[in-house]
Order: structure tokens, then C-alpha cells, then sequence
């Protein structure tokens, strides 16, 4: 089963429990738009090549649609769809004012200069550009684009409209208009559900050792916070290999090699990566892309929790094995919806020409996103259910609720 099609499942499932009209699943079933753009890019030689980009939004049921840009050589239709699709779940999970979308460009950033990469950016915009504002659908950074790329795209996006726009992309540099704490914010918002989950469990998070796949901008800061918190971070995992050592990682300085290097190899001795799924843990963060807990790797994780950092790491199979095994699985649409969250708060801010301390930030993302775990709880406990479950429980039931209001479904 494909990743849309188990996204469609879930949300029929919910559906049918609350016995909503069947026009919500149909509304909830497609986006409300998905373009393909053909980008032509000069190269340093003075060759022009031509790369495939997209953009979703699935739904501005709630407010403009909201979601990520990525540059991966493996960026399809199907996969922004899926990924808009969960991003419409969390906004409705977290109470915010928007809807969930997402894009990307088929490409290898890593084979780009860097005046390439700023020019594939510029001009990414410029094929999206009648498609998204400030009140309409909202970017923001996601896996192989940053605040640099942000403020790249801010700048061609004012160039396009003929004034400032800040509030139009979210993820920004500080300096620019951007919030402070959006860095950390998904890494963070990960520790934070991390911790609520450990307090429901009865788990001594001093005991608990944690194994993390993934060691880009959300594992990184996952792992840092993790190991700040004295948690014991004893494996981690990138691309090109695993770190391991039972008594604790120097998290500090894998980072600070990580730096110097962009990739794990040669820090350590040379794992092969996949092998952090056999690793003996108590916390497993997939922190990397999609279908990495499958039914191969499911059986292998001696976790007792899984936080999905990343979007959709788990397939149907894998999650079915996971919860037969009795693993706690704190779902993507939950776990990992910090960045979004503090996105909101860069695009409050932008409305408002206001610039909110880090302090008040990470405070106020503390506050909003135990409350978001807690509510799902409560839900799991009240429907006895699954997490993930219980998620799509109370995202589907604040949409559907929304559409009635908006009269969109009787």
C-alpha cells in the first residue's frame, strides 16, 4: 500500500468512527491543488538544464496553506501530496490558523554551486509565485533548504510583488524577519513530546538510552538537546554511517565535526547505518526521510518509544509490527510539528511588525506543544487506541467540525 493510500485509510477509518458525513473524506481525500513547474537552470559552464518542481496544498480549510520546501533527488507529485496531507493533520492537531501544503525540487543540491543553488531557488519562485502570499500558502524550510535559502526566496518573492512581504515564508533569517528559536524548533518540539511520553510511561528519562537516524537539522538538534537534558545518546546515525558507543556520544563534538564536514564519516569507526536499527535502546528517533521503519526494520527496534522526527518514517506494516510488539509511537503529525508551530509564531510576529524574544519562543512552544501531546492522550486513553491513532482521532474531528461551521458539509 502506498503512503497516500495508508494516509486515506487512516483518515476514512476516523471518518466512519465519528460518523461524519462521507463528503468530509472526500474533501480530505485530494488536495485542494497540486502544480508541477519545469525549472531551467544557466550552470556555472553556461549549460542549461531543466529540473521538476512542485507544490501542494491540500487544504485552507483552517487558514493559507503552510508547509516545507525540499531540494531531494527524490521529490515526486505523490510525496508533497502525503507530506501536505500530514501537514494539514498537525495544524488542526496544534489549533493553528492554517492549512497544510508542501513542495520541492527533483534535484541533488550537493551538485550545485552555490550560485546555482541560490539561482534554482529564485527561480522555483518564480513558477510558484501565483500560488502563494502571506494569505494563501506559506513556505518554509524542510530537508536540504535553510534560513539562507528562505531569505533567497524572500528576496525574489519582493522583487516579483514590488514590496516587503516578510510574513510570505516563515524559517527566515532573524536579521530578516524570521522567529528566533525556528532552528531548533522541531528538534525541540521532538525532546519535548520525548519527555511528556517518558512521564506517562513511568520511564526515568537519566536511564534511557537513545539511538537517532538522522543527524540533519532536526536530529542534530534533537540529540544535543537530548544529551543537555542528561539523557544518554548512544548511537546516531547519518547517511554514510553509524556512531555508536554504549557509554554516551560527545554530542558537542560530533556536532562540531558534523560542521567542519558535512557527513559522520571518519569520525568514528565505519558502521554501516543501517545497523541503527539493531542498536539496544529505550528511544528511537527516526530522524531522516520517509519508510524507514518498515516490516523489515520494524522487528529489529528494541525501543520501548519511537519518536518520529521525521515525516512519515513508518509504513503501514511497520507500524502494525510495532504496535503488536507494544513500542509507543509518538506519530509525526505530533512528534515533529515544533517547526511548524514556531512557524506560526514568525508569521504572528510579521503581522503584528513584532519581534518576540528567544525566551518567549521556546516558552510559549513548551507550553503549546505539552498541551497538544496531552490532548492526544487523553484521546488515545478515551478511544483506546493507537497515538498515531488518536491523532488523526482529533485532527479529523477539528476539520470536519470546521467544515459544518464553514458549511461545507451538512
Amino acid at each position: 500500500m502506498s503512503t497516500l493510500d495508508w494516509l486515506n485509510k487512516q483518515i476514512n477509518e476516523v471518518v466512519e468512527e465519528l460518523d461524519l458525513s462521507s463528503s468530509v473524506y472526500q474533501i480530505l481525500k485530494e488536495p485542494k491543488h497540486c502544480i508541477k513547474v519545469s525549472i531551467p537552470l544557466e550552470k556555472d559552464d553556461g549549460t542549461v538544464e531543466t529540473y521538476t518542481g512542485f507544490r501542494s496544498v491540500h487544504s485552507d480549510l483552517l487558514g493559507p496553506g503552510k508547509g516545507g520546501i525540499r531540494f531531494h533527488e527524490n521529490v515526486s507529485e505523490e510525496e508533497v501530496v502525503a507530506l501536505s496531507m500530514w501537514m494539514t493533520m498537525k495544524t488542526a492537531i496544534l489549533k493553528l490558523p492554517f492549512g497544510g501544503a508542501k513542495g520541492g525540487v527533483q534535484i541533488d543540491p550537493s551538485t550545485l554551486s552555490k550560485r546555482e543553488l541560490q539561482q534554482l531557488s529564485r527561480q522555483y519562485i518564480q513558477q510558484i509565485e501565483p500560488v502563494i502570499g502571506p494569505q494563501k500558502d506559506i513556505p518554509a524550510p524542510d530537508v536540504n533548504t535553510n534560513g539562507r535559502v528562505m531569505g533567497w526566496m524572500m528576496d525574489e518573492f519582493f522583487k516579483l510583488r514590488g514590496r516587503n512581504i516578510p510574513g510570505f515564508i516563515t524559517g527566515k533569517p532573524p536579521v530578516i524577519g524570521g522567529s528566533e528559536g525556528r532552528v531548533e524548533a522541531t528538534g525541540k518540539g521532538v525532546v519535548i513530546n520525548i519527555l511528556e511520553a517518558l512521564k506517562k510511561l513511568d520511564m526515568d528519562a537519566d536511564q534511557a538510552k537513545v539511538a537517532i537516524q538522522g543527524f540533519g537539522n532536526v536530529g542534530s538538534v534533537t540529540a544535543k538537546s537530548l544529551s543537555e537534558k542528561g539523557m544518554k545518546v548512544t548511537a546516531v546515525a547519518d547517511v554514510d554511517t553509524l556512531v555508536y558507543d554504549e557509554n554516551g556520544l560527545d554530542i558537542p563534538d560530533m556536532l562540531e565535526y558534523m560542521e567542519n564536514n558535512q557527513s559522520l564519516k571518519g569520525y568514528a569507526e565505519e558502521k554501516d547505518p543501517k545497523e541503527i536499527f539493531d542498536i539496544d535502546c529505550d528511544i528511537f528517533i527516526p530522524a531522516a526521510l520517509e519508510n524507514q521503519i518498515t516490516e523489515e526494520t520494524a522487528p529489529k527496534i528494541k525501543a520501548k518509544v519511537v519518536a518520529e522526527a521525521a515525516n512519515g518514517p513508518t509504513t503501514e506494516k511497520g507500524d502494525d509490527i510495532l504496535a503488536e510488539n507494544g513500542v509507543f509511537v509518538i506519530p509525526d503529525i505530533l512528534c515533529n510539528a515544533g517547526g511548524v508551530m514556531v512557524s506560526a509564531f514568525e508569521w504572528m510576529q510579521n503581522d503584528m511588525h513584532d519581534h518576540w524574544a528567544k525566551e518567549v519562543v521556546n516558552e510559549r512552544l513548551e507550553k503549546d506543544m505539552s498541551i497538544a501531546f496531552q490532548e492526544v492522550y487523553d484521546m488515545k486513553e478515551d478511544i483506546d487506541k493507537s497515538m498515531r491513532h488518536a491523532a488523526f482521532y482529533l485532527a479529523v474531528k477539528r476539520l470536519g467540525d470546521a467544515m459544518y461551521a464553514r458549511g461545507w458539509v451538512d
